[in-house]
């Protein structure tokens, strides 16, 4: 993990330096004369060297302090804690969607293996995945919001302040979020599933008399599910970039706005920090999945 992570930080910091652009002069406006320009540039540490500059930052880092905003001196931390509750419900009913969608259609299309359900399924998951974040999100906005008036097009209230009004407005963006992931966990939900109904005990299982049910939910689905839980493993940075597109058609205040942002107005250390956040979530998430392993596979042993 922290070698992943320190090559993660290292490259974002890095490629920040590509970004065309000058942050003293977005900060103080075209018009400013250059000894001004330069003046910031140095109180900011923009003169400095990249290895001089990354060391300093990941030194604060470390330590917690992500530095602050270029654009109103506020601490990254602060915006980003702000801004994370959001992004991590959108997350959290995207995937929500993703599994409750693709792990059933997953199984029926593998037990009707070669019939139209099978076909059918087949079509539609291929269209999810093929399906576009940003495509799928303002075709939700046209039909849902302007043509039916179900619900409202973008914006978003807390949780806490109200239930209703809060679901409403993460629907679709969960929708777009999680269905082309749904349509991942279907496929690999339906090719784990055909190749252990294949296998000696399930066979057995079914020649003392189990009913298909039970050989499917108990001895068929939790061999089936090890390289589904890898799949949704990986799928977490997927959210994460999702979220960015996501977030920015439908209005919803979180880190993936955030980012956007702060990349329109060059303020650098806050893309830093986003980026460096979105790593260590993909991290941790494949650490779970390591965990998730030796509950779904006895052979599995960690010492």
């Amino acid at each position: 993990m922290l070698p992943v992570l320190l090559i993660v930080s290292f490259a974002a910091f890095s490629l920040i330096w590509l970004v065309p652009g000058d942050a003293a002069v977005v900060i103080l406006g075209p018009d400013v004369d250059k000894a001004t320009v330069e003046a910031l540039r140095k109180s900011l540490g923009l003169d400095r060297s990249l290895p001089a500059q990354y060391g300093t930052w990941l030194g604060k880092a470390i330590q917690g302090d992500l530095g602050r905003s270029l654009r109103d001196n506020r601490p990254i931390g602060t915006a980003v804690l702000d801004r994370l509750p959001a992004t991590v419900e959108l997350s959290a009913l995207a995937m929500l969607i993703a599994l409750a969608l693709g792990i059933p259609a997953g199984i029926v299309t593998a037990t009707k293996r070669g019939t139209w359900v099978d076909f059918l399924g087949s079509v539609l998951s291929l269209g999810g995945i093929s399906m576009p974040n940003f495509w799928l999100g303002i075709l939700l906005i046209l039909t849902v919001s302007v043509v039916l008036g179900w619900l409202p097009p973008s914006g978003y209230v807390p949780l806490r302040e109200s239930v209703r009004g809060n679901l409403e407005l993460m629907i679709m963006p969960a929708v777009t979020l999680g269905l082309a992931l749904a349509a991942t966990v279907a496929r690999q939900t339906r090719a784990s599933v055909l190749q252990v109904l294949d296998l000696d005990y399930v066979r057995t299982a079914r020649a003392k008399g189990a009913k298909e049910g039970r050989v499917i939910g108990v001895h068929v689905l939790k061999n089936a599910l090890i390289p589904v839980v890898t799949i949704v493993g990986l799928q977490i940075g997927r959210l994460a970039g999702g979220a960015v597109i996501t977030e920015t058609i439908f209005g919803i205040p979180g880190v993936g706005r955030l980012a956007v942002d702060s990349l329109l107005s060059r303020d650098f250390p806050v893309i830093q920090a986003v980026v460096l956040l979105m790593a260590v979530t993909v991290v941790l998430s494949n650490l779970v999945v390591d965990v998730v392993y030796a509950y779904l596979d006895p052979r599995i042993r960690y010492g």
